[in-house]
């Protein structure tokens, strides 16, 4: 069993399932779901190979864990319960709330009495029309607003469970979906921000990431899977998309053959890993059907029983890359060339402030406006304002980024004036300081369950605080995430901080972090090493600020960035700036 149930639900499930084993007995009927020691599925059609993967479990005498029992009444087929549920206006109980999530309602109870809406929106990018489309739903059905999420997604809130189903109606009627974005489903497809308009990008990767989206949306299998499953394309553009943090990751590559694609796979930093390169060069029409023969592979030998082993990470530890990909390509019918990494170039270099402030694109005479949001949160004022600027200035897409802020594209270089003025009429900006521009933050315990702290608003004192106080040059990223989930991906952070509750006077407990530091991604991958446990959140700015004021004291020059800085330096000496942080006053 693991978080996603409470006790009272597991015991709910068990029960329940129990009560239905009982009562089919008493009235001489066949087991619902039979297994058999040659696991054999009980149904037929697609999700097939999941009750196969699960009854060679239980025939191995292992138990299925809660929700993999759940998932035997496949969650897709529940919208007569939805539609009952919210004429009653009634939240879902037991399994169901996790069963709800196939359809991307999250009941976020006890952190809200309400759902959580999440959007799936392939390579982050939607137009002005779909923007004004949530817009409409969090203000009529919502809290008011919608957050940007670590996905290049949006969330929208506060849904009272009568409206559930009108907002998931109200998605398709603007060709938008939710369905598959939560649970033990293959999340958001992301790419780089900059698709198609970049400069200096190998390969527009848009094409691929639909492609994918609407092969995940139309085939049953793969929803259900042993855990939740991500997968990123990176075409080689200025914005990184952080494909090597994902289960699968597609990056553009130069070799002599040409422009092909890269595969790593097993990415989690969460659990301390990067993506591993299987060794292959693929061509851009390769890269959906493996993408689905490499899940397929997930499917058939992905951990049913222990849900703490069950990402793609552990299968990839198991089987080894050769085998995992040699089961891939059983499922392709064909043999993949193996292309060594040394034979490929570099990629080309990621800049850190590219999804901030004007930037020139590929298509003469246009730019685009990196637009700045607090912690990534947007009111539906500001969502309908921006969608009229991509309208009315740019080419009516708006492209969220996993750094939880949007690019509005396709602005004549003479209307730059105008839309910074319209910009600031919305309260928003496009310019930040080193602080807020790698700043991300998880939704916190103000939406979530798990999380020990208020993550978005320690956020914005960590960047209030450290603003004028410390003159950086150059960004820092500051990730802080909420529980051991690490949405907000603290291991890659310049300063990674994960919340924690810190005991003081009189077993008082309150809100604080441990602190990491030294992470990176990309070319700079690295995991970041703990160096504090237990800040308390007020302690928190005053630690970072001297922590950055350390960094423009010692590093080597203005090009060495925060991450090398840190690695450069022990524990100890990166623990002593920290503990000096009590003698700054705030």
């Amino acid at each position: 069993m693991n978080d996603d149930f409470t006790d009272d639900q597991k015991r709910y499930l068990e029960g329940f399932v129990t009560g239905q084993a009982a009562a089919r007995a008493a009235k001489g009927l066949a087991p619902l779901f039979p297994v058999t020691g040659a696991g054999d599925a009980a149904p037929a059609g697609p999700e097939a190979i999941h009750f196969r993967a699960q009854n060679r479990f239980v025939a191995a005498g292992r138990k299925l864990v809660a929700e993999e029992e759940a998932k035997r009444r496949n969650p897709l087929d529940m919208w007569d319960e939805l539609a009952a549920n919210a004429r009653a206006a009634r939240f879902p109980k037991g399994t169901d709330v996790f069963r709800y999530k196939f359809h991307g309602l999250f009941y976020v109870a006890p952190a809200q009495d309400a759902f959580m809406c999440r959007l799936r929106i392939p390579n982050g990018i939607l137009d002005a029309h779909q923007l004004r489309a949530v817009a409409d739903l969090a203000e009529r059905y919502g809290g008011g607003y919608a957050h940007v999420t670590t996905r290049a997604n949006l969330q929208i809130r506060e849904i009272r469970p009568e409206n559930a189903v009108h907002v998931l109606t109200g998605l398709a009627s603007a060709g938008l979906t939710s369905r598959g974005s939560g649970a033990d489903n293959i999340r958001n497809i992301t790419g780089n921000p900059t698709a198609g308009i970049d400069p200096q990008e190998l390969y527009d990767t848009r094409d691929l990431g639909r492609e994918l989206h609407y092969a995940i949306l139309n085939h049953r299998e793969l929803y259900g899977l042993p855990r939740k499953f991500n997968i990123a394309f990176d075409g080689g553009g200025r914005v990184a998309s952080l494909e090597d943090t994902n289960d699968i990751g597609f990056a553009a590559a130069q070799s002599p053959a040409g422009v092909g694609f890269r595969v790593a796979v097993g990415g989690i930093t969460g659990h301390r890993d990067f993506a591993r390169d299987l060794g292959v060069q693929i061509a851009p029409e390769d890269c959906v059907p493996l993408a689905i023969a490499l899940v397929r592979v997930f499917i058939e030998h992905g951990d049913r029983t222990d849900r703490t082993k069950a990402r793609m990470k552990y299968v990839v530890d198991r089987l080894g890359l050769e085998q995992y990909l040699g089961e891939a390509e059983k499922h392709l019918e064909r043999t993949l060339p193996r292309v060594p990494l040394a034979d490929c170039a570099p990629r080309p270099p990621v800049d850190r402030l590219a999804h901030v402030g004007f930037h020139p694109q590929a298509q003469s005479g246009k730019v685009y406006a990196g637009v700045v949001l607090p912690v990534g949160k947007l009111t539906v004022a500001q969502l309908r304002g921006l969608a009229g600027i991509a309208g009315h200035r740019g080419d009516g897409d708006i492209r969220l980024t996993v750094w939880q802020n949007l690019l509005l594209s396709g602005i004549e270089t003479s209307d730059v004036e105008g839309v910074k003025r319209e910009l600031e009429t919305l309260g928003l900006g496009w310019r930040a300081t080193g602080v807020r521009a790698g700043l991300v933050a998880c939704t916190g315990n103000t939406g979530c369950k798990f999380s020990a702290s208020d993550t978005k608003r320690h956020a914005l004192a960590i960047a209030d605080h450290c603003d004028g106080r410390v003159a950086l040059d150059v960004p820092v990223n500051v990730h802080l995430t909420g529980c051991h989930h690490s949405c907000a991906q603290h291991y890659i952070g310049d300063v990674g901080l994960l919340a924690a509750k810190v005991s003081v006077s009189n077993d008082a407990e309150v809100e604080g972090y441990h602190l990491y530091l030294g992470g990176g991604y990309g070319a700079d991958r690295a995991i970041a090493r703990e160096v504090l446990r237990d800040v308390t959140a007020d302690r928190v700015p005053r630690v970072i600020e001297r922590l950055l004021a350390a960094y423009l004291e010692h590093r080597r020059g203005p090009d060495e960035p925060f991450h090398a800085f840190a690695q450069r330096h022990s524990v100890e000496q990166l623990r002593g700036w920290c503990d000096a942080a009590e003698a700054v006053t705030a």
